[in-house]
């Protein structure tokens, strides 16, 4: 089984809770809680299954430009899984239930964005 979800905007990026992490952790802590819930939201407010077996998820990071580097970007995931596990479209994502992932980056000015594959099947 595999079902796709698309986030529209962008994520802050590691820096971004860096900073907030230091000016005071209620911020990030804040930061992180709006984030994940915007996942959550959006997960459970469409039409994704939930998955029983362990799952290998494809990111695709759609950014405006190419200012913030990929690894800065990629720390979202832990926004995003966790969204997904609190929209009950994911058990959980210790890697009993998250087998690994695979980052995809491009760039389009006008419709910054994540999308995202979640699949089951899997290749050896």
């Amino acid at each position: 089984m595999e079902a796709g979800l698309i986030i529209p905007g962008r994520f802050p990026s590691l820096n971004d809770y860096i900073a907030a992490e230091r000016k005071n952790r209620h911020i990030a802590a804040k930061m992180k809680r709006e984030e994940t819930k915007r996942v959550a939201d959006i997960a459970a407010n469409s039409d994704m299954p939930t998955f029983q077996k362990p799952v290998h998820v494809y990111f695709a990071w759609v950014e405006p430009n190419r200012r913030r580097d990929i690894d800065n970007i990629a720390f979202a995931h832990k926004f995003i899984l966790d969204g997904l596990v609190d929209a009950g479209v994911l058990k959980g994502d210790s890697q009993k239930y998250v087998t690994g992932f695979v980052d995809l980056f491009r760039v389009d000015k006008d419709n910054p964005h994540v999308s995202i594959l979640i699949t089951d099947e899997f290749w050896e």
